[in-house]
C-alpha cells in the first residue's frame, strides 16, 4: 500500500524530455491531483492482445486507485486475463496542468469493509448517483452488482506544462 506509512517512492525528473527550468514533481502533489481528478482513462488488453481503453470514474482511496465495473464488461473480462492495467488522468490542454499516469495491477477488492469504505468515498466524492451497496463481495448499484478493482502505482509519471517536465516515481524499488 502506498500511503505516509509506505517509504516514499524514488522520484526521477526524466531530463531528455524536460526543459531546463523544470524540475521533479513532488509525489504528494500527484496525489492530491489523483484525488481531485473526476474522470480516468482505464487501459487494459484482450485476451487476444489488442488494446483497450474507456473512461471510467475512480477514487484515490488508502494509497490506491479504485474503480468499480460490471462483470460482464469488457474491462473486467481482459482483467481476469490480465491485470496489468493504466489509469490515466489530466487536462484535455497543451499548456499548463499536469497530466498523469498510473501503471499497476488491477486487484479485486472483496472485503466488506474495505468495499464500505470505498462506497462512502465514491458517495463522497461523486455524490448521491453513485451509493452503493455492499454484498456478496461486490458495490451493487442502479447498475445491478459491479467488482470492485484497487490498483497499487508500480510506477507513475506526471507530465507537468508549464514548465515541460516528466517525473517517474517508482514505488517499492530498493
Amino acid at each position: 500500500m502506498v500511503d505516509s506509512a509506505s517509504p516514499p517512492p524514488l522520484t526521477q525528473l526524466i531530463t531528455r524530455f524536460s526543459e531546463d527550468k523544470a524540475a521533479a514533481e513532488d509525489w504528494s502533489e500527484a496525489v492530491e491531483l489523483l484525488t481531485a481528478a473526476e474522470v480516468f482513462w482505464l487501459s487494459t488488453v484482450r485476451p487476444d492482445g489488442r488494446p483497450h481503453v474507456t473512461p471510467l470514474i475512480a477514487v484515490w482511496h488508502d494509497g490506491g486507485l479504485n474503480f468499480c465495473t460490471g462483470e460482464d464488461e469488457r474491462k473486467a473480462k481482459n482483467i481476469a486475463v490480465n491485470g496489468e492495467v493504466v489509469l490515466t488522468t489530466g487536462v484535455n490542454s497543451l499548456h499548463g496542468g499536469c497530466d498523469l499516469v498510473v501503471e499497476g495491477t488491477a486487484d479485486r477488492v472483496t472485503d466488506d469493509a474495505r468495499l464500505r469504505s470505498l462506497a462512502a468515498a465514491y458517495t463522497q466524492k461523486y455524490g448521491a448517483d453513485w451509493t452503493f451497496e455492499v454484498r456478496d463481495g461486490a458495490f451493487v448499484g442502479q447498475g445491478g452488482p459491479a467488482l470492485v478493482f484497487r490498483v497499487e502505482p508500480r510506477t507513475a509519471f506526471g507530465f507537468a506544462k508549464g514548465p515541460y517536465g516528466m517525473t517517474r516515481w517508482r514505488f517499492g524499488q530498493e
